[in-house]
């Protein structure tokens, strides 16, 4: 196989519907001793594989966050050894940075952590982090699609410490993921790109579980209606 696009995302309700969308193969075990799942396709001449953290077995639900993020990414981009890596899926936007429910997301600029608090001198930067993604404004502009710098943390809701180091550090998208994925790719220096779609206005009066259980079909909608005219501005023929 050539060097392929991968695509990395959380939830199996997010992934199957893109899946579908580029036309990809059936799910199938990634490595037999992870959940993760993988789809393999062919989209405009390159090959695109799409891989989810899968189910936890103890718990029983998608295994989403960091922990399972940088596992699978490093367990997928070891296996294929991608010429990109893509994660895709939904995230929390701002009101007050003009962010709606169904907006896609390109990022834009270093990758970042608001959880990872080290008041330790040195250790303080790294715990926040700095993975850098790839160029995005031209592919922006082409799709019509919104760019943002992207945070992550593993929790869903906002506490009073992590609205401060979001402020701080000026992004206006906020996942469980992204920063985990793009380490990865640092490490292994392959390119990376995030495509968010908004489910939850952070900045919102109302409940981010709420919003992101309403607006999950929505969002992911949009997503699925985006990767088909991303990919082929990212192919290159095989």
């Amino acid at each position: 196989m050539h060097q392929p696009i991968l695509i990395l995302m959380a939830m199996e309700a997010e992934a199957a519907p893109v899946g579908e969308a580029l036309k990809l193969g059936p799910p199938q075990a990634l490595n037999p001793q992870l959940p993760s799942r993988v789809r393999i396709g062919d989209v405009s001449g390159s090959a695109t594989i799409l891989v989810t953290h899968g189910r936890d077995d103890h718990f029983g639900v998608d295994a989403i966050g960091t922990q399972p993020a940088a596992v699978t990414a490093w367990a997928a981009a070891t296996h294929y050894r991608p010429r990109l890596i893509i994660n895709a899926g939904t995230a929390g936007g701002f009101a007050r940075h003009g962010a709606a429910v169904g907006d896609v997301y390109l990022s834009d600029g270093p990758v970042v952590y608001h959880h990872r608090r080290i008041p330790l001198g040195a250790f303080e930067p790294y715990g926040i982090g700095s993975y850098p993604s790839m160029e995005a404004g031209p592919l922006a502009r082409a799709l019509n699609l919104k760019l943002g710098r992207l945070t992550t943390g593993d929790s869903l809701d906002l506490s009073d410490a992590d609205a401060r180091a979001i402020e701080s550090s000026g992004a206006s998208i906020k996942d469980m993921e992204g920063a985990a994925i793009a380490w990865v790719a640092s490490v292994l220096s392959v390119p990376f790109l995030a495509v968010k779609s908004i489910t939850d206005l952070v900045d919102a009066p109302h409940p981010t579980a709420d919003q992101f259980m309403q607006n999950l079909d929505h969002a992911v909608s949009r997503l699925a209606g985006v990767m088909p005219q991303l990919i082929p501005l990212l192919a290159t023929p095989a």
